[in-house]
């Protein structure tokens, strides 16, 4: 009997403790799916249609276009071979299960801020939590010299800066929650960051404002946040969880699609984190406040031949939704004191139309490359950014032209075939200063 009895409390502690270890399993992939969505992962590796993960995405670059690659467990596709060592050295530094470079394409250098702890979480995640995809996307093939994936370790060598986190025992935990978001796992100064000659971040000038080729990131440091238009945390909080702020701000672009896909999906503590460091010092006076209208000095009547070209197009293709005189019309967004049009440069308003601005849920706003040329454009962009935003910021028809066509082309590449031609002409050189010395001594 007493054999029997401790059979069974065997039996039941054995269960228990298997019981106790899947749920701690299913604790830790849930964790790594959270972390997933605040690393925004599926922005670059799910491609519309097709499965999650599975990468395919074409991301657009100034030296060329970078596929995604497939991070399911697939063991013929995907990452299903890595090690959980080799899956952080591809997440942190960049090196990817067979030992070949990735390209900062893939954000290493913000997840390389990632403590052990979630990267073993998003390991359980991406190895237990997903389906395996046995599908090969395309594969990036950048042109010489950058298909040369080995050149990225001296890259590395100059820009990858390894350390983990480390709290500031002077801040909050809140504040050290937001830190840690922005600085790794949201990779917000990727694109909020300008970057020198060699596409590295420039850190002297972190979080201040970056052209991604066509839409800018603007300058979401404290010092800017707090001027004109005034930010507060809870307005940043709500912006990032409905791409809308009680200043006016509306989403558009790349900011849209990580507000969609992942800042809105986080948790309102990690959104109420992140506005915390980026205004350490907060201020709610500014949400009291009214705001400041402008009042044209012509009226709703003006006759159309008397408007400019920009006022023209204006009248036929944006009052319908904004109003003749910029102030929004039956729930849409209000254009005058508008913070997309208090930026250096007018790229965004210009941008917003030649795509529209389409968020997965609300109202949107229809593009208009099909119908305007790219003078047109450029003159309806004026016309807002001086008449309704009166900001002196203008926008050239090239601009545009090259805004409708992806941005400019990286002078990186320029210098490299530069670089390579005179290495060249030195190796040419050279050799006939050899053979010149070889018939002297004859």
């Amino acid at each position: 009997m007493a054999k029997h009895l401790k059979a069974l409390l065997a039996a039941g502690t054995l269960a228990l403790a298997v019981s106790q270890a899947q749920a701690a399993d299913t604790q830790l992939i849930q964790r790594g799916e959270y972390l997933a969505i605040a690393g925004d992962c599926g922005a670059c590796h799910t491609e519309t249609g097709k499965a999650p993960f599975s990468g395919g995405h074409a991301i657009t670059s100034p030296l060329g276009t970078i596929f995604s690659t497939n991070i399911t467990p697939s063991k013929t596709a995907g990452i299903g071979n890595y090690s959980e060592q080799q899956f952080a050295d591809a997440l942190r530094k960049g090196v990817r299960g067979d030992g070949s470079q990735l390209y900062p394409a893939m954000p290493y250098t913000a997840y390389a801020k990632l403590t052990d702890e979630d990267v073993a979480a998003l390991y359980a995640y991406f190895m237990q939590g997903i389906q395996p995809v046995d599908v090969k996307p395309e594969a990036t093939a950048l042109p010489f010299p950058f298909n040369l994936r080995f050149s990225m370790a001296a890259w590395n060598l100059l820009f990858l800066d390894t350390k983990p986190f480390q709290p500031d025992a002077k801040q909050s935990d809140e504040w050290n929650r937001g830190a840690y978001l922005v600085q790794g796992l949201t990779h917000c100064s990727t694109c909020h960051t300008p970057r020198n000659i060699l596409m590295a971040e420039q850190q002297d000038k972190n979080l201040q404002g970056a052209s991604l080729g066509t839409w800018f990131a603007p300058d979401i440091t404290a010092a800017t946040l707090q001027g004109q238009p005034h930010w507060t945390r809870a307005m940043l909080a709500q912006y990032l969880a409905t791409g809308h702020a009680s200043n006016g701000a509306t989403a558009g672009g790349p900011m849209l699609e990580a507000i969609d896909k992942s800042f809105s999906r986080m948790t309102p503590e990690d959104r109420q984190a992140i506005a915390t460091y980026l205004l350490p010092q907060d201020s709610t006076a500014a949400e009291s406040a009214p705001v400041k209208r402008w009042t044209p000095v012509e009226g709703d009547d003006t006759p159309q031949a008397v408007l400019n070209e920009g006022a023209q197009i204006y009248r036929n293709n944006c009052a319908s939704c904004h109003n003749l005189t910029g102030q929004g019309l039956n729930g849409l967004p209000a254009l005058q004191n508008h913070p997309v049009l208090n930026k250096p440069n007018a790229d965004n308003v210009a941008m917003a139309v030649l795509q529209g601005v389409w968020p997965e849920h609300g109202q949107g706003m229809i593009g208009f490359a099909g119908e305007l040329n790219d003078h047109q454009i450029a003159a309806v962009t004026n016309y807002v950014m001086h008449d309704i935003g009166h900001r002196q910021v203008d926008i050239s028809e090239d601009r545009v032209k090259s805004l409708r066509a992806g941005g400019d082309a990286s002078p990186l590449m320029l210098i490299s075939r530069v670089g390579m031609a005179a290495a060249g002409i030195a190796v040419v050189l050279g050799l006939l200063w050899l053979r010149l010395r070889r018939e002297v001594k004859r």
